[in-house]
């Protein structure tokens, strides 16, 4: 007796050591996911942003972050972040990440300021990073293939091949992002139902929405995602069904770091007041209720997301661009600046099509019609070749240059020239581009425009400074979102 009784304390102390032992590696999994740790956090608070004028948003190319369609920068994260930017003064930088675990050390390291993805507040998380207020609350949701044949059934023949009670996702294969809210709550929703659901975590660079298009086509049956996500992304697949929910709703929200409590305060103020502006509705209907643009927006082949063109004139621009030596991009963005695509733009001052050519430029370069997308891009074209010939051997530095050849496109080289002459009269760098546009800028007061040195006059100067900023702007965006090769960081006004 005394044997068996000593064998069963064995028994007990060596079953109380594999449970602990379970249980401690069904930590390390858990916490594998934002672990708690020691790690260099910048120290960088709204104050320094604000010294050097700009803030840098760590987002994703999706259907509500960010995207470009029809040669415009769009995404509900996005305006809402150039709202608050705007506000506090400040210009917007973009860096595109997709990977949800990079983005969380590019924020603690500094190279992004504010994470705004459609961001699920967790407590693992929290231990990393700051939240501020949240946007909305969302339930995440089951992401599944209708029939086959669905169209030709009725409800409760499609019902009975759906999922409706979590329960019957034991044994069956989910696939969602690592380093994921919904990896935690399948894990989370496993245990509650007393069953293994099989949780594959996808490729680390794959983003919800690849996985929702992969259910769509067949390639996966489930995935999981916010509500306001997927109702997107199901009016592109009618194939899907996503009314199953798997969760509470979860608060939505950006996040900062941990120590940046001046830049949380500054946000959560902001949200605050936004959320009860109509403005943040309008925005939020835009990208997530509105089913009619955004269906047209995934049929577009103009659209970063799911299209393969910024333009139907891609190919005009990219030869043009190739005679001037330039990328193709930053000439897509000046002409999206100038007539954002459309062929018969006209301006007040009689500009014409595309490039916004003036009929007697047009005429200087043997071109008879400005609404033929062609002519007019070679008028334009020729015109640019022109005006880079005419700063080739004045400014050194290419990139320095290509804000002179903007600028002198959008205001005439003369009002250039007398910048340039000016700034060399009062001591500036006539190699600079800030130097040079700041006596641009004074060319609108009489002081500067009746300077002896003057030829061309008075000229409203913030009409090109802003022209070659908006230009920029434009060609980050679409190195950024559409160059998916690097990342840069792109400024946005």
């Amino acid at each position: 007796m005394r044997s068996n009784s000593k064998a069963a304390v064995l028994f007990s102390a060596l079953l109380l050591f594999v449970v602990s032992c379970k249980q401690s590696t069904s930590s390390k999994v858990s916490n594998n996911q934002y672990p708690e740790r020691d790690e260099f956090i910048v120290d960088l608070d709204l104050d320094a942003i604000k010294e050097r004028g700009y803030i840098t948003a760590i987002m994703d190319n999706s259907s509500t972050g960010l995207f470009v369609y029809k040669g415009k920068t769009m995404g509900y994260e996005y305006e809402l972040l150039k709202l608050f930017c705007e506000e506090q003064g400040l210009q917007l930088r973009i860096n595109i990440t997709q990977n949800i675990g990079e983005g969380f050390n590019k924020l603690n390291t500094g190279e992004g300021d504010i994470l705004a993805y459609n961001l699920t507040v967790t407590k693992e998380r929290k231990k990393r990073i700051a939240f501020t207020h949240y946007h909305n609350l969302q339930r995440q949701v089951l992401i599944q293939r209708k029939p086959d044949s669905w169209r030709q059934m009725k409800l409760h023949e499609i019902e009975a091949h759906l999922i409706r009670n979590p329960v019957d996702l034991i044994g069956k294969e989910v696939v969602v992002r690592p380093h994921s809210s919904y990896y935690d709550r399948m894990v989370n929703l496993s245990d509650e139902i007393g069953g293994d659901i099989l949780i594959v975590p996808g490729d680390t660079n794959v983003e919800t929405e690849t996985l929702i298009k992969q259910v769509a086509e067949g390639k996966i049956d489930y995935t999981v995602a916010e509500e306001d996500i997927a109702l997107v992304n199901s009016t592109y697949y009618r194939n899907l069904d996503i009314r199953t929910p798997v969760s509470f709703p979860t608060q939505i929200a950006w996040g900062v770091r941990k120590n940046a409590d001046g830049l949380l305060k500054a946000l959560n103020d902001w949200i605050e007041r936004m959320r009860k502006t109509t403005d943040y509705y309008v925005i939020y209907d835009k990208y997530f209720r509105s089913s009619k643009s955004a269906l047209r927006r995934s049929k577009s082949k103009y659209s970063s997301i799911r299209g393969e063109a910024i333009s139907p004139y891609d190919s005009l621009i990219q030869e043009a661009a190739d005679v001037l030596n330039w990328d193709w991009l930053l000439l897509a963005a000046q002409i999206y600046r100038e007539s954002k695509f459309d062929e018969n733009a006209e301006s007040w001052a009689g500009a014409i099509g595309l490039m916004q050519v003036m009929p007697r430029t047009g005429r200087d370069y043997g071109v008879k019609n400005l609404y033929d997308p062609v002519q007019n891009i070679y008028a334009g074209r020729e015109h640019l070749e022109w005006l880079q010939n005419q700063w080739k051997e004045k400014i050194d530095d290419e990139d320095e240059r290509m804000k002179f050849i903007l600028a002198s496109y959008n205001v005439g080289l003369g009002h250039l020239q007398d910048a340039v002459r000016l700034t060399e009269k009062y001591g500036g760098n006539i190699q600079s581009w800030e130097d040079v546009s700041g006596f641009l800028l004074k060319k609108s007061r009489s002081k500067y425009f009746n300077d002896p040195v003057v030829e061309y006059g008075y000229c409203r100067g913030s009409e090109p400074v802003e022209y070659v900023i908006q230009i920029f702007d434009i060609y980050q965006n679409y190195k950024e979102i559409l160059d998916q090769g690097s990342v840069i960081e792109a400024i946005v006004q």
